[in-house]
This record gives structure tokens, sequence and C-alpha cells, in this order.
């Protein structure tokens, strides 16, 4: 069985060069090609699904469409969970990267920005629509460190993935530069020291193979 990870195209806020988290942007046209450029890789492949998955931010679901489509594949069941959704930076998200280096420093800004224990600034509100309402409120968090999003990612790896996997179903995950990293550091027993190696680009497909017990073979 495979599953496929595939980080959004590029989005306005990657542009833009600000933080984005939990903040609803939308893609580039660079970012809409990137991700129909890797749909025809996947199906130069040859690999097919049997099931979709994304976060519930727009960047995803276009990508995650955009990635069905051109492999001949828009029919797939997708479903979307906050799960997958990008790390949330509390009081950075929205606020251009370069600001915040002048304001705190270069050093303090990269531990916000990889450190596995610390988190960034926490907000005293989050202001979400109300896709967010059937969650119990203290899922939702007003700001996250690496190790907080591995922590909410596994739960969906576990519940949802490796049932499918044990079904002999291939699958397409659609997530985050974050959310993708915690994923990756789980599958490959990545220590926390060492994320900082774990690289996810723009729309490049990132493709593992499972046994019949959902335990990973291979990364290809």
């Amino acid at each position: 069985m495979k599953v496929v990870l595939i980080r959004h195209g590029e989005s306005e806020a990657n542009f833009e060069n600000y933080w984005t988290g939990w903040l609803d942007v939308s893609l580039t046209e660079k970012g809409r090609q990137q991700a129909w450029v890797a749909g025809e890789q996947i199906k130069a492949m040859g690999i097919t699904f049997d099931f979709a998955f994304a976060s519930v931010l727009q960047r995803t679901i276009i990508t995650c469409d955009a990635v069905l489509e051109a492999s001949n594949q828009l029919w797939v069941p997708l479903h979307k969970t906050w799960r997958l959704n990008e790390r949330h930076y509390g009081q950075l998200v929205g606020v251009n990267k370069d600001v915040m280096v002048a304001q705190y420093g270069k050093e303090q800004v990269q531990k916000w920005r990889r450190g596995y224990d610390e988190p960034p600034l926490y907000v005293e509100e989050n202001d979400f629509d109300r896709r967010y309402d059937s969650l119990d409120p203290r899922l939702i968090p007003k700001g996250e460190n690496l190790g907080m999003v591995v922590a909410r990612v596994v739960p969906f790896w576990q519940d949802q993935v490796v049932p499918l996997l044990k079904d002999h179903k291939n699958i397409l995950i659609t997530g985050h530069g974050n959310s993708l990293r915690a994923l990756v550091k789980y599958l490959e027993d990545v220590p926390k020291d060492d994320m900082d190696t774990i690289d996810i680009p723009n729309a490049q497909p990132i493709i593992y193979e499972f046994d019949s017990q959902a335990n990973l073979i291979e990364r290809a």
C-alpha cells in the first residue's frame, strides 16, 4: 500500500513572506500550477488512490483537488481534518518574517520557527469561523511548538490512516510544511533534535510504501 504526502503549492503567504499558521489563504497562480504538475507526476507513476485527506484550510484543499484532477482521480473521497492544519504560530500569524527578525532578533525568531519545545507568543483569543465549532475548545491551541503539532497529527495517523492501510487502501495526504514534518518525524522515527533535517518542499510528492499491517517498508 502507498501513502503519498504532498505539501500545498505556493500560497499567498509564502509569496509575501509572512507567517500563516491557521490563517486561511489561497494559492498563488504558481502554487496552482505546482499542484497540477504534482498530479501529473502521480499519474505518470501510475499511483492510484482510494482515499484522500487534507486540512480544513483552502490551500491544501485546492492542492488536493488539483492533484486528483490532474491524475484523473477527482472522484476519490476527500476527508478534511483540522489535525492536518499548519502549526498555529500564535502572535506571529499574519506578521512579516523580516519584521519579527528586526524586532526580536534572528536567534529568537529561529527558536519560534524551529523549536520543538518552544512555542511562539500565544494569542489571547482565536478569531476563527464556524469550521471549528464542533471541536472541543480545549483542542484548539493559541499557539503551538512542533511537539504540539506532532501530538495532534499522530492520532490522525493512528485512527484514520492505519485502518485504511490494513484494508489495503492507497492514500493521498495533503498538508502543510509543519504538519507533514510532524508526520515524517513519526513515520521515520526522527529524533526531535534532528527535525531541521526534514525538508518538505511545496507540491513535491513524498511516497511511502507499507505492508498489510501498516508497517513502513520504504520511502521512495
